[in-house]
């Protein structure tokens, strides 16, 4: 495998840490900046929306120039965000660099996985964008846990720092590692957004969004959670985030294996699985080990769907993927925006720190609703011979200019 996937994954890694770190840090910049957890929470929500907004804009304007030249751009804005984040001397400031770090989060990963296929030959290429995908992967392992531990012994600042170092890291690989690519030529924003007509797509987006969206909903409150509900001290809220990214892991390996074997069944079983796990998080998270298995398995739940749903998107728009994947994973962090913003609230309602995971149980059963519904109409499709909505226009570039 070249050096550049090393390059690609360091920024995977950075971009993996800043994502997820803060959930472990909500206490202490909120008490650093005198504002209440659910305030602080904002900072969730307002990544995961620059990364909804930023994967498409970033990834149109990206057809323009080089994808190396762009890539460079990507980490140059991530570091800025992270060192904006460091640096913020009020709330609003942070939540800002916060949103301009997030604008290279889909982008990155949308382009990346191009330049890591084109660097390898056509049978390597799974494997190449796989090792690119480990940097996120062991960020949540690794990266996720440390950044907490350094957060709460040295201080938030300090975390956002070195994460901003890291980016660095990844500029500079990207720069000396990766090889200069021409711009993609061909590529045509009406044609990409034709493949964004076809039903199943939006209903995949949509479970995305929902199932997603039910992790989030007790991830983004869980040093809150865990300390004040479950008992457990400040400091154990590093390894406790180490589980969950071991779920993660664990989950994404087996729901990559069985997208290919058994796509929608794959799908019922996990969200239907997710959904009970969160509801039983009300109760298990009054008991330190209950609360630590059930973390383990809302991680591999939740990222069980990553995959399939993924694969479900580029197979229904697979005449023009290129922003339905941009704008796939954009669906990832408004699922992330959603259950944090609905959280926050039910926090503020005073229902207690468990509540979110009612609402994330509630999002979760909704997604597996709508894969039975998508299921369905696919079933009827293919009975009654009628092409799926959008499937036509999404190809009829590759005829047109033949």
């Amino acid at each position: 495998m070249p050096l550049a996937l090393l390059a690609l994954a360091i920024g995977a890694f950075g971009i993996g840490t800043t994502e997820f770190v803060i959930m472990g840090l909500l206490p202490e910049v909120a008490g650093d900046f005198g504002v209440s957890i659910p305030t602080a929470g904002y900072l969730v929500t307002g990544y995961a929306l620059g990364v909804m907004f930023g994967a498409p804009l970033m990834t149109v304007l990206g057809t323009k120039i080089s994808r190396k030249r762009m890539l460079m751009l990507l980490m140059g804005l991530f570091v800025v965000g992270n060192l904006l984040s460091a640096l913020a001397p009020a709330f609003g400031l942070m939540l800002a660099g916060r949103v301009v770090a997030s604008l290279a989060h889909g982008a990155f990963f949308g382009i990346g996985s191009v330049v890591a296929a084109d660097l390898v030959a056509p049978d390597k290429r799974a494997g190449a964008i796989s090792l690119m995908f480990t940097g996120l992967t062991v960020a949540n392992v690794v990266g996720v846990p440390l950044g907490t531990l350094v957060g709460q012994s040295l201080g938030w600042r300090v975390t956002f720092g070195i994460v901003a170092a890291l980016g660095v890291v990844g500029l500079v690989g990207v720069a000396k590692l990766v090889p200069d690519m021409p711009k993609p030529e061909g590529v045509r924003l009406r044609h990409e957004l034709a493949a964004l007509k076809n039903a199943q797509v939006l209903l995949a987006m949509a479970m995305t969004v929902l199932g997603f969206g039910g992790v989030f909903a007790a991830i983004t409150y869980i040093a809150p959670m865990m300390t004040h509900v479950a008992g457990f001290a400040d400091g154990s809220v590093t390894w406790l985030l180490v589980l969950f990214g071991l779920g993660m892991v664990g989950g994404n390996l087996v729901g990559g294996k069985y997208a290919d074997r058994a796509l929608m069944p794959m799908l019922y079983v996990s969200l239907g699985a997710l959904a009970a796990v969160l509801a039983l998080f009300t109760l298990t998270a009054h008991d330190k080990i209950a609360a630590a298995v059930t973390i383990t398995l809302v991680g591999a739940l939740g990222f069980a769907t990553v995959p399939p749903l993924q694969k479900r998107v580029l197979d229904h728009a697979h005449g023009a993927p290129t922003l339905a994947s941009a704008l796939n994973i954009g669906a990832f962090n408004l699922g992330n925006a959603l259950s944090a913003w609905l959280g926050g609230l039910v926090i503020a309602a005073g229902l207690g720190y468990t509540a979110p995971n009612w609402v994330g149980a509630v999002l979760a059963a909704a997604a597996l609703a709508l894969a039975v519904l998508s299921a369905a109409l696919e079933r009827r499709e293919r009975a009654t011979g009628t092409p799926v909505a959008g499937t036509a226009p999404a190809e009829r570039p590759t005829v047109a200019t033949r």
